[in-house]
Order: structure tokens, then sequence, then C-alpha cells
């Protein structure tokens, strides 16, 4: 941290940050040592970050192809963990000095510092540290949303999580065991396939391998499951629809092109195809999600694993590997000091 002092000799506290000042490649990702300490409003929180999660969506918007554009230049990231260092006047919910993370970022989480509004803002267990507070945000919530708000898993429900060794998958794992639902998990590597075991999963398949879609439907006595997360539907939502039971649901997590299926496969079924985006959640939503991510912390099994970690000088890594990495194994995450 440094300072500035300004023209009527008041002096203004400086952070290092990201900055993108044009949409492009990762080489827009560019640090900076003079950006002004944001302020919190009135019901907002100023946190002294101390690490940031890398999501997929970070390279979308970075990238300049996302639905909605920031405005330029601005600092990128949405998951964040660190200490409250300051509160507005409305604020209830934290402290000066809570260990905290946040889910939505107002001012960007690549930095010193941040800004987030109370209500995306929750108490971080004293279990976990930074890292792992900055890999819970996006993935958790994601997974929950898809499971239990979106998909309305209820034990003893059947749920596969196509490509559960990534960060997104991890949590999903995490959150069906917790929700007595039986979890079957693919992956793309041994190592993956391990990951997802140690995690929850009670049956777990290389997606890479010639016939697996099978032995998943074997595994399932014929029955197939009743609720696929999927990460990449652009390339498995075909397979994801002969799997279904009746009245099963397909969870869009992830996409990164066109896909050619045959809808007749719903209708005998009548399984269903729901996008999960999870931009769209209320306040209220965020409220209910945080409550049951937070009681995971309490009881133990909310427990984010991160692959790798990276300073902030190495965000255009962090943003390459993200997307080139075909052997995902938890959350990437920027050590933000």
């Amino acid at each position: 941290m440094s300072f500035s002092r300004g023209l009527a000799g008041s002096v203004t506290r400086m952070m290092k940050a990201i900055r993108v000042s044009k949409f492009g490649g990762p080489e827009v990702l560019t640090v900076a040592s003079d950006i002004p300490i944001p302020k919190p409003g009135e019901s907002q929180v100023l946190i002294n970050t101390k690490a940031a999660g890398v999501n997929p969506v970070d390279t979308y918007i970075r990238a300049g192809t996302y639905a909605s554009a920031p405005q330029l230049p601005y600092t990128p990231g949405s998951d964040a963990a660190g200490v409250v260092e300051d509160v507005g006047d409305k604020v209830t919910k934290v402290k000066k000095g809570d260990r905290v993370f946040t889910v939505r970022t107002v001012s960007g989480s690549y930095a010193a510092y941040t800004v987030a509004n109370q209500h995306a803002t929750f108490p971080l267990h004293d279990s976990l540290s930074y890292g792992q507070g900055a890999a819970v945000g996006i993935p958790y919530f994601t997974a929950y949303r898809a499971l239990i708000l979106r998909g309305n898993a209820k034990a003893p429900e059947t749920v596969l999580i196509h490509g559960a060794s990534g960060a997104v998958g991890l949590a999903g794992c995490q959150i069906a065991r917790a929700r007595n639902l039986h979890v079957i998990g693919t992956a793309g590597t041994t190592e993956g396939m391990e990951l997802v075991k140690q995690n929850g999963a009670h049956k777990v398949f290389n997606h890479k391998e010639k016939g697996y879609v099978e032995k998943i439907m074997a595994a399932t006595n014929g029955e197939g499951v009743d609720i696929v997360l999927e990460m990449l539907a652009n390339i498995n939502l075909q397979s994801d629809l002969t799997l279904m039971k009746k009245h099963g649901r397909i969870m869009v997590i992830g996409n990164r092109g066109n896909v050619e299926i045959n809808p007749r496969l719903t209708m005998g079924k009548e399984s269903s195809i729901i996008g999960v985006m999870f931009g769209n959640s209320s306040m209220a939503e965020l409220e209910e999600m945080g409550a049951a991510i937070t009681a995971g912390m309490e009881a133990g099994w909310v427990k984010p694993v991160i692959n790798k970690e990276y300073s902030l000088e190495e965000a255009p890594l962090a943003h390459r590997d993200i997307i080139s990495n075909t052997g995902a194994k938890g959350k990437l995450i920027i050590k933000t000091q």
C-alpha cells in the first residue's frame, strides 16, 4: 500500500491491483500500483483481500465476449476472501476485523482491497484458509443453485456430475453428499477421478474412455440418473439425454459452443434441460445459499480444493490455465498480497 497527497493536502491510500484497459487476451491483465483504495457505501464492506478466486467467466469478460461488459478500465474478479477493513453506516452483518468471503465484489477482487455489498459477504470459518475462502464463492453457490434451487434435488435421487474434478464439480459432490444424494462423477484423468472420489462421489468414471456412458447406465442398473450437473454441454448434452430417468433434469452450468441434440429424447421421459446462471441470483437466494454454505463450513463438509496459486503478476497465466487446462483438479487462486 502507498499514499498519494491530493491538491488540498489530503492523503489518498493507494493499492496494487490488476487493471484491464482494453478487451483482449490474457496479456491485457496488467498490474497497477497507483489505484486508490475504494471506499464502501452505506451498505457495503471494504475487505483487505488476501486471495481472489479465478473463474472461467473472468476470461469471457476480459475477452469482451460476455453478455454484459464492464466499463473500461476495470479490475476483474468476483470471489475474494480477507479481513474486513471498514464498513458502511448501515452494515450489520459483519464488523471490522472479521474474516469473510464474498461472492460478488463491486470493485473487483484481483486487488489488495475490494468492496462488496453486505448481502454478498459472509463469515469465513476459522477452519478454512483465505485461499480456501476465495475458492468458495462462485463454485459452491453455483453448484448449490444448480442442484437445490433450480434442480430441486431430493434424497435419495441420483446425480451425475459431468466434469466433477473442477471447482464447481467438487463443490457439487460435497453438497450432494451432504444432502444424502447418490453421487456419480466423471473426470478425465486418473488423478482427477481419485480427487472426485475423495470429495464424495460413490462411483467415478473417466469421460475420456470409450463407452463410459454405457458404464454409467450399467452402474445404475439400467435406470439412469435423476439430475445431471453439466459443465460442458456442447460436448455432453446428447449423451446426458440418454441417461435420464423419467422427469430427469439436466442442469447446464457450462457451455463453449453449439450442439446438435434429438429433442425426442426429452419427450418420453418428460425430461428437462435447465440453464443455470449464478448472476441471476436474487438477494434472498444469496442469503439462502450463504446460510447453507456457512452451515456446511461449521459442519465440516465444505472443503474447497485449491489446484494452484498465482501472484497478481501471474494473473495472465492463471487465465490461460483455467481455459486450456484439460485435467481440472480444483480451484485456481490469486494471492493478492
